[in-house]
């Protein structure tokens, strides 16, 4: 339990679970601990189980473990439900007050949060910090590490939260010491908000969403940070006036993204389809849940890939990337704007669930830089042109008040100056300039590190995933001896990157959160094959227990 422990904190909807897990988290983190927090909340505001588990290790960490060292619980329901998954039985903090505690063996501490809170006038909220408290008792952890966290991250009441979670601390008893790790702390981040940052990074100007699970948070994070940043953020009244005030910014020469999940997306294809004519470069941040239609609204899968790939009437370049941590939300989030402006076309992130409210370790320096790429301006010289026709496809940008050019944009089909045509030879002309950008944009993509590949590169056996499962997938490769290809961009599809990084492999097994294997179904468009599939749609990721004993069943 050095290197790698777990603590699941449980309790209902309402009673303020995750800020309590990230509380624990940032308490670890000043130990040195690398963290990642998996939440499971039910789709109410009150009253259903909900429950995170924090993952600290020595070593960086982006997947959950089905067993874990600490039990936390603010009810009966959490320790009926996972007390199978405690290692150890003394290893459980609990509320005297709720948890009645059958006498099998099970021995941890019970803290009497109500009288604790009536002796001290405290709110009800304030029972986590009272268990929190207990806690850190309990793991060895110093009293002065608990109280710098708090007065960092608790802005009411902070004397009293600090006087309740030293009641929970002088009633508990010192069970383990956890060491600190001699390495420096990183800041915890959750996937929306390392989209957020990297979209600001790569010249972010605006930010519009109709607020949708998962993607939420990208919202609240951004309107937070507007004002440093100068930037607009808006929640109109609907997913349908969002794309399409997203193409207004657009067309002002404004960088912007919008945020939704399927069903959103589904209102704003029409949108999408006006941006991929008008060439009018949008990001679009969807994130990925339980489907089809409302399905689970607050759990997690893979299931729109063929969507975002062929969602919008008509054919038009698009960009669409899936980054499978913190860092590589933030990196690809920046390409993905960058490279929206400098073709032209939309651009789309795939996030999920497990991505977007998962939160992480952050290291900056994992990643190269992404640096803010200018778009292609007009030069004033002659007459404007919005859509003429290149070597690219790419055709110069102006943007209103302009006051040497006419700057039309059409949605209907046009000539190179936006006038409406019904002309076929120049429909012919104007549809192939737009699809010429793919073959551009797929050689510049070369540049990046499309597809990546982990484990051991020997290895006969190769692990196939996307998306947010690259923590598990990587993590359990490594343990068995196994290779990873985690192709990140998705379309253009980086086929010689993808060829490489199959060298040597004869079985190929690919890991998906969806019934219909919709990576495997995209690879086999180009001619290759998976020999097996791991699948898992029930909502929920993958744990690494999980996955390690179902890819040992096909590795044999």
């Amino acid at each position: 339990m050095a290197n790698d422990f777990s603590i699941l904190f449980g309790g209902k909807a309402g009673d303020g679970i995750d800020t309590a897990g990230l509380i624990i988290a940032r308490i670890l983190n000043q130990l040195g601990c690398r963290i990642y927090i998996y939440r499971d909340y039910p789709s109410v505001i009150r009253g259903g189980h909900t429950f995170s588990i924090i993952r600290a290790s020595k070593n960086k960490v982006s997947a959950h473990q089905e067993k874990v060292d600490f039990i936390i619980a603010l009810n009966q329901e959490t320790l009926d439900l996972h007390r199978g998954k405690l290692k150890k039985d003394c290893f459980f903090i609990y509320d005297a007050d709720q948890v009645n505690i059958n006498p099998t063996g099970t021995c941890g501490t019970g803290v009497a949060l109500g009288k604790i809170l009536k002796e001290e006038n405290a709110p009800q909220v304030m029972r986590n910090s009272c268990l929190i408290g207990a806690f850190s008792k309990t793991a060895g952890i110093k009293w002065e590490i608990l109280e710098q966290v708090f007065r960092k991250n608790i802005a009411k009441e902070i004397d009293l939260n600090l006087k309740v979670a030293q009641r929970g601390y002088s009633e508990a008893r010192e069970l383990i010491k956890l060491e600190a790790f001699n390495q420096e702390s990183l800041p915890i981040v959750n996937g929306n908000e390392a989209i957020g940052l990297g979209l600001i990074k790569a010249g972010l100007n605006a930010y519009l969403a109709y607020p949708m699970t998962p993607s939420s948070s990208v919202l609240h994070f951004l309107a937070g940070a507007a004002r440093d940043f100068s930037l607009k953020v808006m929640h109109p009244e609907s997913e349908i006036a969002v794309a399409l005030m997203a193409l207004g910014f657009s067309y002002m020469g404004q960088r912007v993204a919008v945020g939704t999940s399927g069903g959103g997306f589904c209102l704003m294809t029409e949108a999408l389809s006006f941006s991929g004519m008008a060439e009018l470069p949008v990001v679009f941040m969807v994130g990925q849940r339980t489907g089809p239609s409302t399905g689970l609204p607050t759990y997690t899968a893979q299931t729109e890939l063929h969507f975002v790939l062929n969602a919008g009437q008509g054919e038009f370049s698009r960009l669409i990337v899936a980054p499978g941590d913190a860092e590589e939300a933030y990196y690809w989030s920046a390409i993905s704007l960058n490279l929206a402006w400098k073709y032209q076309v939309p651009a789309i992130i795939l996030s999920d669930k497990t991505l977007s409210e998962g939160a992480y370790s952050f290291d900056l320096g994992a990643m190269p830089e992404p640096k803010k790429e200018e778009a292609s301006l007009w030069n004033r010289q002659g007459q404007y042109k919005r859509y003429l026709d290149t070597k690219t496809g790419v055709s110069p940008m102006a943007f209103v008040p302009e006051k040497e050019a006419i700057i039309k944009i059409n949605s209907y089909e046009h000539d190179e100056s936006g006038i409406t045509i019904e002309d076929p030879q120049i429909t012919k002309l104007m549809q192939e300039k737009r699809l010429r950008k793919e073959k551009y944009l797929a050689e510049d993509l070369e540049n990046y590190e499309a597809v990546k590949v982990y484990g051991d590169n020997n290895s006969e056996n190769a692990v196939l995933c996307w998306g947010s499962n690259k923590g598990v997938c990587v993590e359990a490769a490594e343990s068995l001896g196994l290779k990873v290809i985690q192709p990140v961009v998705l379309w253009p599809f980086p086929l010689g990157q993808f060829k490489k990084a199959l060298g040597g492999v004869k079985k190929l097994i690919c890991v998906e959160n969806n019934a219909t294997a919709q990576l495997a179904l995209l690879i086999q468009r180009f001619g290759f094959v998976v020999n097996e599939k791991i699948l898992k749609y029930d909502g929920r990721p993958f744990s690494l227990d999980e996955l390690e004993e179902k890819l040992q069943g096909v590795i044999k």
